[in-house]
């Protein structure tokens, strides 16, 4: 059996298979901080009141992160053992929210 033609220069086939995979989830992440809306994308991720939502103070957004954080941690563990539960799309949704929310953060 022949072997498929390989282009010897193409740095697309040359990288393992995960790094392509992160860069890909690391691109999904970028594109979704950029497209974040609080009143829309959190109250998917945690359960939060209106009020809550409402809230654009310093304390409220470090809560909100702190939240994000622990569900995103969470999520990971969910991951890494295989859990039937673990769900890639709400790994980056949590992920997107939680960059969005901090980058918003005063340093």
């Amino acid at each position: 059996m022949a072997r498929p033609a390989r282009i010897p220069d193409d740095p697309i086939t040359k990288a393992p298979i995960r790094h392509r995979a992160r860069h890909a989830v690391d691109a999904a992440i970028a594109a979704g901080v950029a497209l974040y809306r609080r009143q829309t994308s959190l109250p998917r991720l945690l359960p939060m009141l209106p009020a809550e939502l409402a809230d654009e103070s310093e304390a409220a957004r470090r809560r909100i992160v702190a939240r994000l954080a622990r569900a995103l941690r969470t999520e990971r563990m969910r991951g890494r053992a295989g859990h039937w539960t673990y769900d890639l799309n709400r790994h980056i949704a949590l992920h997107q929210a939680y960059e969005s929310e901090r980058r918003q953060l005063r340093p």
